[in-house]
C-alpha cells in the first residue's frame, strides 16, 4: 500500500486549493475568501488528516473533501480573529479585515464557514454522519477557546491549567479533529482513532507553546514580529509561569512594563526577556514541550498498524514542533 509524504500530500492539496471554484460575483464576498486561501501557511490541518487517513487507506484521492473543509475552516477562524484583534497584517500581507474592511470579513467569513460544511458534505462515505459529528465537535471547542482567549485579557490573574485548557480548545481540537476524521474516514479501529486523537492534541499543545515561546525568543525571519505578545501584555504561557514565580515586585514589572511611555518597544522587550530569563521560565517551557512532544510519539507506538506506517507522522510531528530529532 502506497504510503504519500508530507511534501507529496501538501503538494496535492495545493493543487486541489489552486484549482477551488468559487462564484465571480459579488466580487467583495468571494474575492477575501480566495485571498485568504491562497497564502494558506504551512497546511498543517490537512495534512495531517491525509496522514491519518493514509495509515489505513491509500486512496488518498477520498480525503481531500474533508481536508479541504477543515482548512476552509481554519481559514475562516483566522479572518474572524483579525476582526476582534484589529489586526493589520496575516501572513506578511494585509489581512483581509485591513484591505477590505470589517463588514466585508465578517460576511466573507460566513460564506467561507458555509464552504468548509459544503466540502465536508461532498465526502463520499458511509461514515459521514460520524465525520460530521466530530468536525461539529472540532469547530464549537475552537469557538469556546477563542472565547476562554478573549476573557483572559481582562483576568487579573490566569493559572496554567486555565491556559493550557484554552490552547487545547483554540488551538490543538482543530488538529485533533483533523487526525480524527481522517481515520474514520479510512475504517481504522475505534482505539486507534482515539489514539491519534490524543497523538495530535499533545502535538498541537506543544505547537502552541513553541509558537509562544518564538514570540519572544525566536526570528524574525519566521516573520512575526519578536516581542509582539510582550508589547501586548498577552497571558502566554511565559508570561503565566513568570507570574506563578515572581515576587510581587517583579509581579509589578510584568504587569506594568507594557504601558509605561517612558521606555520604548525594544526596552520592554529586554526587560520582560531579562525577568523571564532570572525566573528560568525558557527553560521551564521548553521542559513542557519536550514533554508533550515525546508522550505524542509515544502514542503512535501503540497503533495497530506496523511502525513503519508512522514515519511521516513522526516527520509531521517534529516539523512542526521544530525538533531536529
Amino acid at each position: 500500500m502506497k504510503l504519500y509524504t508530507n511534501n507529496e500530500l501538501i503538494a496535492l492539496f495545493e493543487r486541489y486549493i489552486a484549482q477551488m471554484p468559487t462564484p465571480e460575483e459579488p466580487q467583495r464576498l468571494y474575492a477575501p475568501i480566495k485571498y485568504g486561501l491562497e497564502v494558506g501557511g504551512k497546511r498543517i490541518r490537512p495534512t495531517l488528516l491525509m496522514l491519518a487517513y493514509n495509515l489505513y487507506a491509500e486512496d488518498i484521492e477520498r480525503a481531500v473533501m474533508p481536508a479541504m473543509a477543515v482548512e476552509i475552516f481554519h481559514n475562516f477562524t483566522l479572518l474572524h480573529d483579525d476582526i476582534m484583534d484589529n489586526a493589520a497584517v496575516r501572513r506578511g500581507r494585509s489581512s483581509v479585515p485591513a484591505k477590505w474592511g470589517n463588514n466585508v470579513a465578517i460576511l466573507s467569513g460566513d460564506a467561507m464557514l458555509i464552504l468548509a460544511y459544503s466540502y465536508l458534505q461532498r465526502t463520499d462515505s458511509e461514515r459521514l454522519p460520524k465525520i460530521f459529528e466530530w468536525f461539529n465537535k472540532m469547530a464549537a471547542e475552537v469557538c469556546e477557546g477563542q472565547q476562554f482567549d478573549m476573557d483572559f485579557e481582562t483576568q487579573q490573574k490566569v493559572s496554567v491549567v486555565d491556559y493550557m485548557r484554552m490552547i487545547e480548545l483554540k488551538t490543538a481540537a482543530l488538529l485533533a479533529g483533523s487526525a480524527v476524521i481522517g481515520a474514520i474516514l479510512a475504517g481504522a479501529p475505534e482505539e486507534d482513532a482515539t489514539r491519534l486523537y490524543n497523538f495530535a492534541l499533545e502535538v498541537g499543545l506543544a505547537f502552541q507553546l513553541q509558537d509562544d515561546l518564538l514570540d519572544s525568543y525566536g526570528d524574525e525571519r519566521l516573520g512575526k514580529k519578536i516581542g509582539g505578545d510582550i508589547l501586548e501584555g498577552k497571558k502566554t504561557i511565559l508570561m503565566i509561569e513568570a507570574f506563578s514565580r515572581a515576587d510581587e515586585e517583579q509581579r509589578e514589572v510584568l504587569r506594568t512594563t507594557h504601558l509605561r511611555e517612558d521606555l520604548n518597544d525594544a526596552e520592554k522587550i529586554a526587560t520582560i526577556k531579562a525577568l523571564y530569563d532570572s525566573l528560568g521560565v525558557p527553560e521551564r517551557v521548553e521542559q513542557q514541550i519536550a514533554q508533550r512532544f515525546q508522550r505524542a510519539l509515544s502514542i503512535l507506538d501503540n497503533l495497530s498498524v506496523s511502525s513503519d506506517r508512522t514515519v511521516e507522522l513522526r516527520k509531521y510531528a517534529e516539523n512542526l514542533v521544530g525538533r531536529k530529532s
